[in-house]
């Protein structure tokens, strides 16, 4: 092998792979076009390695997962001895052994990594016992489900949260069998920060986590002859249906999806992007607004529902710097409600409004009270791009053999800029078409702004307005903003314009789309793709020159910022505060002017050692003899899982609080106060 060493080579099932950097055994497979089965592994998240179904037999070193075992020159791997394959068997059946197995009633029948490898891997029968205890499902919120029985403790969803968004809701409980994934002291969903993305959802292989289903709302709808039921079709969900049936990811497959839903009993199908134009007039012109006054910048997007009760749960001090334009669904359903129903002469309470969508933080956005009218809501049903499909399949229509149908009119065209909503950078490129003209006066020649694209994390540039400059930033994963968001707190970074999507690649990573891709980001590449096409093919590529909402102010809304588009175009938004309300009291203050304080012991902070805080808070406490002045108490969750440990004192949160500073914090926060 001294030759294979010299050119840096490795032999894989016979076949020499020459190295190129590869991190892993793994990676070195795919390249040999060897596809070796996993659980865990996921492009765009830390190696975990804890499924063990990569294990690959390395000459001289024995069984080693493929995941996590980084490719040396002169290695011999083997994928597929003797050893391998009944090790992969046990472990699925140890998988298996702790996993419902009524498959045909599941969610995620037929879709299910566990039900594929099982069928891969031949396994004919399960040598261990079955899963006799049963625990609740979780079905407390709009959005998710989640069912610890079908739970086969990969870690993935823990990943998930901790790294895509920087919160941290799941975490390993309890030990050995009774080892399980759960929010902290096993609280519901809706009871921890939960933001609904569904990264979890979209990354779990078997159905622990799943979409909340509005399939068999929207199926008595479209069969109910006395309802008008209207759908609008988001601009990723274009990009991303086909797949489900055979078609490339990036494929625009607009006119198929519609003709489906023409074909299920959907009266209208209108374009979202239709109403992301709106959101850019209604946005930028506030955006415009408050450049000229040099007030509430930077201006954050609100478009992502799962950013915006983020913020609102974190940042109620950023909340007026959001900015108070709908998302595009909001304003659609808003526009169905209020000038569609005049347009058909149908009766308010006989149309209903469903939105198909990437997202399905989009379900709990529907709920908020701000956008429900009388017990009548904008939008009356949410279907991620799962339930469509669902939906799809189950009316027995040839989804590849579609021929295309346009959109209904009058509502039916959106600009390029609108389609670009999809993709994270897709509303700073759309508003920044609309804010140029606006602020210069000049026409906007070339229209791609490609300093905004991009799939990273974060992403900065600078535009010249006629000598003046505006400075935006792009950050999609809701860790990376908490990062963003604190150096411009700190001063670090100025910024005019901020946009956040909580989803990797944005909407084209949203948490309701089609499932089953371990290399996510070539994926995501190939449907970010598929929508700057889609852009670059559309008549009209700037949201101002759309005819369809010129006709709109026309006919309704007068113009962007009137009175009537600030009633049913804009919102406002509200401090949030979640389970840390409660409060286990540990020691209570008899006076009247005390300072209450609150140790985070949720799972997050309580591993990071906010127990050992609680015990050294108190002994300060007493040093000082202060336990009349300070109450201290337990709560469960203080909303920033990835700062920890972090206390309240009194209302304000602090964070990044341990044994090493736990006495200048006390001086500086506590005292202080007693001594006010």
């Amino acid at each position: 092998m001294s030759n294979g060493v010299e050119k840096k080579v490795v032999v894989i099932d016979g076949q020499e792979v020459a190295l190129n950097g590869e991190k892993n055994i793994l990676e070195v497979a795919k390249k040999a076009n060897i596809d070796i089965p996993t659980f865990c592994y996921h492009s765009d998240l830390s190696v975990y390695g804890a499924c063990r179904m990569c294990l690959v037999e390395v000459e001289g070193r024995g069984l080693m997962p493929s995941c996590s075992t980084p490719p040396e020159p002169g290695m011999i791997i083997r994928t597929n001895t003797a050893r391998v394959l009944e090790a992969r068997r046990t472990i699925l059946e140890l998988y298996l052994a702790n996993h419902e197995r009524d498959c045909t009633v599941c969610e995620r029948n037929l879709n299910c990594r566990l039900q594929e490898m099982s069928a891969r891997m031949g396994i004919k029968e399960v040598r261990f016992g079955e899963r006799k205890e049963k625990v609740p499902k979780d079905t407390s919120t709009f959005s998710l489900v989640r069912d610890p029985n079908r739970c086969i403790l990969c870690g993935d969803c823990v990943r998930a949260c901790r790294e895509i968004e920087g919160i941290g809701i799941y975490d390993f409980t309890l030990r050995g069998s009774k080892a399980q994934v759960e929010p902290a002291f096993g609280k519901k969903l809706s009871e921890v920060e939960c933001v609904y993305c569904g990264q979890c959802a979209i990354r779990c292989p078997t159905a622990a986590l799943v979409v909340k289903s509005e399939v068999d709302k929207a199926w008595e709808a479209v069969l109910d002859k006395e309802k008008f039921v209207v759908a609008q079709i988001a601009p990723a969900v274009r990009v991303a249906i086909g797949e489900a049936f055979g078609l490339p990811p990036g494929e625009i497959t607009t006119g198929k999806i519609v003709a489906a839903l023409k074909k299920i009993g959907f009266d209208r199908v209108y374009d979202t992007s239709f109403s992301a134009d709106l959101t850019v007039l209604e946005e930028a012109e506030e955006f415009f607004k408050r450049l000229q006054k040099g007030e509430r910048l930077p201006q954050f997007t609100s478009c992502c529902p799962s950013w915006v009760v983020y913020a609102e749960r974190n940042y109620p001090f950023y909340l007026e710097h959001l900015s108070s334009a709908r998302s595009p669904q909001q304003m659609f359903g808003s526009v169905i409600k209020n000038f569609v129903t005049r347009l058909e002469n149908v009766p308010k309470e006989k149309i209903v409004s469903v939105s198909i969508m990437p997202c399905v933080a989009k379900k709990f956005e529907a709920r908020r009270p701000e956008y429900v009218h009388g017990e009548i809501p904008d939008v009356d049903i949410v279907l991620s791009a799962q339930e469509t499909i669902r939906m799809i399949k189950s009316a027995n229509i040839d989804f590849k053999e579609l021929d295309p149908v346009p959109f209904d009119i009058p509502l039916s065209a959106g600009s390029g800029a609108g389609v670009l909503f999809g993709v994270t950078g897709g509303v700073t490129e759309a508003v920044l078409r609309y804010a140029y003209e606006r602020l210069t006066g000049k026409e906007l020649k070339e229209v791609e702004f490609k300093g905004v694209r991009g799939l990273e994390s974060v992403r900065e540039a600078e535009v010249d307005f006629d000598g003046r400059t505006v400075k935006v930033a792009i950050v999609h994963g809701l860790a990376r903003a908490q990062q963003l968001i604190r150096e411009v707190r700190e001063g670090k970074r100025y910024y005019d314009f901020i946009e956040v999507m909580s989803c990797p690649g944005g909407c084209i990573g949203g948490g309701g789309m089609p499932l089953g891709y371990p290399d996510y980001l070539a994926v995501l590449r190939k449907r970010a793709e598929g929508l700057y096409n889609a852009d670059r093919l559309s008549p009209v590529r700037k949201a101002q020159d759309n005819p369809a909402i010129k006709f709109l102010y026309e006919q309704w809304l007068k113009h962007p910022g009137s009175e009537t588009a600030e009633e049913h175009l804009h919102t406002r938004y509200r401090s949030r505060r979640r389970i840390s309300d409660e409060v286990i009291r540990i020691q209570e203050a008899k006076s009247a002017q005390k300072v209450d304080v609150a140790v985070c012991v949720g799972t997050s902070c309580y591993l990071k050692g906010s127990y050992n805080l609680l015990q050294g808070l108190l002994k300060l406490i007493k040093e000082h003899k202060l336990e009349d002045k300070v109450s201290v108490g337990a709560t469960f969750c203080l909303e920033r899982c990835s700062q920890g440990p972090n206390i309240r004192v009194n209302d304000e949160v602090i964070s990044g609080v341990n044994e090493e500073n736990l006495e200048r914090v006390f001086n500086e926060e506590i005292l202080s106060k007693v001594k006010e």
